[in-house]
């Protein structure tokens, strides 16, 4: 038996009928079509999901859709705003943190949610938060030198 959920996701309302087996990943990527938030291991190891949902980050392969009914989401698509990237994106462009690109929205939503809770993390805090996400490819120094990046550059008058 299907259930009716609403979703906030980018500050745009869906009203969707689910499976109530059906991850929030599924629902995003597959009913409303934001494909940026990407499906790795589908048991929550590798954060390519992570999106974050009431401020905090989560790994939307292990959250029910219907456990985020009338929740806010947002994904990587909601970062950008007016044409114009969210600076941790700037950044993770300006220091190479992407390489082939797989697990960059998922780390770029850890780093965020992390920003929403601190706005001036030490290093450890910023690799505590990006713990959860895998990378094969940049070996990570990169992605806390763009995180770091975006730390300094708030603080500027």
């Amino acid at each position: 038996m299907k259930h009716q959920i609403r979703l906030n996701v980018n500050g745009a309302y869906y009203d969707l009928l689910v499976d109530p087996r059906k991850t929030l990943l599924e629902v995003i990527r597959n009913d409303i079509g934001l494909i940026g938030t990407k499906m790795g291991c589908n048991c929550g190891e590798c954060g390519a999901c992570t999106v974050i949902m009431d401020g905090r980050a989560v790994n939307a392969c292990l959250i029910l859709a219907v456990q985020a009914n009338d929740k806010k989401i947002l994904t990587i698509e909601g970062l950008a705003s007016g044409g114009k990237l969210d600076p941790l994106q700037e950044a993770f462009i300006d220091y190479g943190a992407l390489q082939c690109g797989y697990c960059t929205p998922g780390m770029i939503m850890s780093a965020k949610a992390l920003l929403y809770k601190k706005s001036s993390p030490d290093r450890g805090e910023i690799q505590e938060s990006i713990a959860g996400n895998l990378c094969r490819c940049t070996g990570y120094i990169s992605v806390i030198e763009a995180i770091e990046a975006v730390i300094k550059a708030e603080k500027r008058p």
